[in-house]
Formats: C-alpha cells, sequence, structure tokens
C-alpha cells in the first residue's frame, strides 16, 4: 500500500490564503475606519450643535438678559438641551447645569465645546458691540453619539463576515477548481502505474493541469507503444531462438536414428548452428542493452556480409559487393540479424541458390536477399503474421522490419516472385568518404 506524503492538501492551503488575505484586507481598513468614528461622530455632531448655538445666539433679542419673560427662539430642534447664561456663567433661561465650564470659556467671544456629566455641550456668545453679554449653551447627550459609533461597528462587523464569507465561498470553489484537476492526475497517474496505458486526463480549463494531463497521456501512449513492440520483439526473438535451437536439435537426432549417417559432419553442423546460435544470443542482447544503437563507428557493409557468408555452414549463399561500398550508420548486430532472418526465410521457404547483392544508392546502400522460389502470394504481406498460417510463419520478417526501422532504414519486398527482399540502410555521414573492398 503507498504511504501517503505529508503536507498540506491544496484545498486547505487556497483556502487559508484567501481567508487570510480578505481578513487582513478587513482588519486594515475597517479597524483604523471603526477606531476614526468615535471622532467623527463627535465633530459631527459638535459642528451640528456649533450651528444651532450660533443660531440661537443670533436670535436672542436684543435686550437685557435678565428679563423674566424672555424663552428661547421657536424653531430649537428637539432633544437638544439649550440654556442661555450670563456672561458670569449663570443660568439665566433655558435648561442646563448650573455651572458650566464651557460656558465660562466663551466669556473669550468665540464658542467652545467640551463634554459635560454626560452631554456634548457647545456654547456660542451672544454677540453686542461693547462686549459679550450672555452665552448659549446648546448640549445632546453623549450616549447617543456612542450609540451612533457601536451601530456603525456592528454594520461592518456585519459586512467584514460577509466578505470574509463570500471571500471563504470563493476560495472553496477555487480550492476545487485548481485540486480536481490534480486529483484526476493523480488518479490518471495510478492508473497508469497499474498498466492502463489508454489514459486521458480531461480538459479542466487550468491551462497548466491540461498540459500535464496532455504531457501525462502522451507518456501513456508512448509507455504503451514502447511495452508493445518490447512485447512484440520477445516473442519475435524467442521464434528466432527457438527456431535454430530446433534445427540443431533436428539435425542431431536425424544423425543418431540413421545407422548410415555421418556423426563427424552432423556434429560439425551442429557446431556451426550453435556458433549461429551464440551470435544471435550475443547480437539481440546487445540490440536490447544498447537500443539498437551500441555501435560507435560506422558499419563496413562488406567486412558484414562476408562474415555471415562464411557463418553459413554447407549453404549455397552468393555475396556481390561493388567495389567501393561506403559505410552504412547502423548497427553490426541489428544489420547481421536482418540479413540472417532474410537467409533464413530463403532456405526455408525459397528454392535455388540464395543470393545476397549490395549497391550503392547515393545516400543509402541497398543489401538484397534472393532466392528462385515461388516467392510470395499476390495481396500477401510477408511482414504481418497472419492466424490462419501455420504457426511462426511470418514472425522472423516482422522482427527484421522493426529491426532496420529501428536504424533508421526500411525492409521491403521489392519483388515477389521470385522473391526479393531490399534492405535500405543510411549511408554514414560521419565517414560518408570510407568504402569497402569487393567480395563475391
Amino acid at each position: 500500500m503507498t504511504r501517503e506524503p505529508g503536507g498540506t492538501p491544496l484545498r486547505r492551503r487556497v483556502l487559508v490564503a484567501m481567508v487570510g488575505v480578505a481578513s487582513l484586507a478587513v482588519a486594515l481598513f475597517a479597524v483604523p475606519l471603526a477606531l476614526s468614528l468615535g471622532t467623527l461622530y463627535r465633530d459631527e455632531t459638535a459642528v451640528s450643535l456649533g450651528r444651532d448655538a450660533a443660531w440661537i445666539a443670533a436670535n436672542v433679542p436684543d435686550e437685557p438678559l435678565g428679563n423674566s419673560s424672555m424663552a428661547l427662539p421657536s424653531g430649537v430642534p428637539h432633544g437638544l438641551t439649550v440654556g442661555v447664561y450670563s456672561s458670569e456663567g449663570k443660568l439665566l433661561f433655558g435648561h442646563g447645569p448650573a455651572s458650566s465650564k464651557v460656558v465660562r470659556n466663551s466669556v473669550d467671544g468665540r464658542p467652545h465645546e467640551a463634554v459635560e456629566e454626560g452631554y456634548l455641550a457647545v456654547s456660542a456668545p451672544v454677540p453686542t458691540d461693547e462686549r459679550v453679554k450672555g452665552v448659549v449653551r446648546v448640549a445632546t447627550p453623549y450616549d447617543m453619539i456612542e450609540r451612533r459609533v457601536h451601530k456603525s461597528w456592528m454594520l461592518m462587523g456585519g459586512l467584514a463576515i460577509v466578505v470574509v464569507g463570500l471571500a471563504a465561498a470563493f476560495a472553496l470553489s477555487q480550492a476545487a477548481r485548481l485540486a480536481r484537476p490534480l486529483e484526476r492526475l493523480t488518479r490518471a497517474a495510478e492508473a497508469l502505474g497499474a498498466g492502463d496505458f489508454s489514459i486521458r486526463a480531461p480538459h479542466s480549463g487550468v491551462r497548466e493541469a491540461d498540459v500535464a494531463g496532455q504531457a501525462l497521456a502522451a507518456t501513456a501512449r508512448r509507455l504503451g507503444d514502447v511495452l508493445a513492440r518490447e512485447r512484440a520483439f520477445s516473442v519475435d526473438v524467442s521464434h528466432q531462438l527457438r527456431t535454430r535451437l530446433t534445427a540443431t536439435l533436428l539435425g542431431l537426432e536425424s544423425a543418431l536414428t540413421r545407422p548410415d549417417a555421418d556423426l563427424r559432419a552432423a556434429i560439425e553442423t551442429a557446431l556451426g548452428r550453435g556458433e549461429q546460435l551464440r551470435t544471435t544470443v550475443e547480437d539481440l542482447v546487445r540490440l536490447t542493452r544498447d537500443g539498437g544503437h551500441g555501435d560507435a563507428a560506422p558499419l563496413d557493409v562488406v567486412a558484414l556480409l562476408n562474415d555471415i557468408r562464411d557463418d553459413r555452414h554447407g549453404e549455397a549463399v552468393t555475396v556481390n559487393v561493388p567495389i567501393g561500398l561506403p559505410h552504412v550508420a547502423a548497427s553490426a548486430a541489428a544489420v547481421r540479424q536482418v540479413v540472417q532472418v532474410l537467409l533464413d526465410n530463403a532456405t526455408e521457404h525459397g528454392a535455388g541458390e540464395i543470393t545476397v547483392d549490395a549497391a550503392d544508392l547515393g545516400d543509402a546502400v541497398a543489401i538484397e536477399v534472393s532466392d528462385r522460389g515461388p516467392g510470395i502470394p499476390e495481396g500477401v504481406d510477408p511482414f504481418v503474421r497472419r492466424p490462419d498460417a501455420r504457426e511462426g510463419h511470418g514472425i522472423g520478417l516482422a522482427l527484421a522490419r522493426s529491426l532496420a526501422e529501428a536504424e533508421g532504414g526500411r525492409l521491403v519486398l521489392r519483388e515477389s516472385s521470385p522473391p526479393v527482399f531490399s534492405l535500405l540502410l543510411p549511408v554514414s555521414q560521419a565517414r560518408s568518404g570510407s568504402r569497402g573492398h569487393a567480395a563475391s
């Protein structure tokens, strides 16, 4: 069971980050505003009280203020405590405390404000031509200002909760939108690890996740293709090895069962086939390990064909190579196996003399293997194993074509009857001036 890695899930990270940012933004704006509301509302109330006090002072009758018949002018706003004081600070009429600091300060002829006995009071002097004859004091309960501040705080708190809640909802939505594609990619990767190479990550709208999904799907396709080629290669290789081993064993068994058999010749033939089998195993191991490109130096086709001809003990193989044949950019192991497969196919299914011809095509070298047999029926692809054919037919040619394509070459059937198979290999650019010697 796979152990889950530690760390914080993406959904939680996005949620905490966005809610944290929203909360910080609300705090940076709301806290200073909330702290300034008390001063703002006090100043606003003081300005309003100052206007009222100045209006009342301007409407006080131009007569001695001590007259008991005097009264406040009509139109004074409701809820205000208004009193008119003498220049000595004595309450003459109206309402207010018997002694007021804000009134005493106003004898300088300017308005003043202060908080007295739970009231915000503003004073305005009653103007005369000579001196201040009295002071108007207007006050309102200070708890009204505090109630306004508290109400505003509650409203701001509610708005802050709404904003943070909306941020949390948006964060949850975005976190799910971001995390869902990654979770799908995780499931797709797990399916790929379980052997499902047909995975396709659905489109999510998140560019990075879609790019990762496309890369994962492309990787899955490539892995599936590689695995399919590896499996086909393993099947083809096992067929090649079984074919050569079976031929060796049948030759030895035949020699043992026939009284007049030449045991020495049978043993020499078996040894030759065993050597071919050993070479085949070494070549296939080298191709598997090096990916078909293990040889650093360009390939001398002439030397390779001469070695193959010498290895075909007891078989009539004619090799025709022109003078000055260039080297090719291919693995010796791969080319040897392709030619060996073509020779085995000609020996088993063909007839008459087997001929190997090489030709310089300019940018490529062609190696052709032919015999005098009936060839390939019309419309039949010899490189594909057919389910209706006998066991093993076409497997070797399929392996030969895959090896040729892995080296950047091509293997084609140039003539069907008599059969002529042509192996086309690119000329080496590193040593394009290198030329082989003629052979026959």
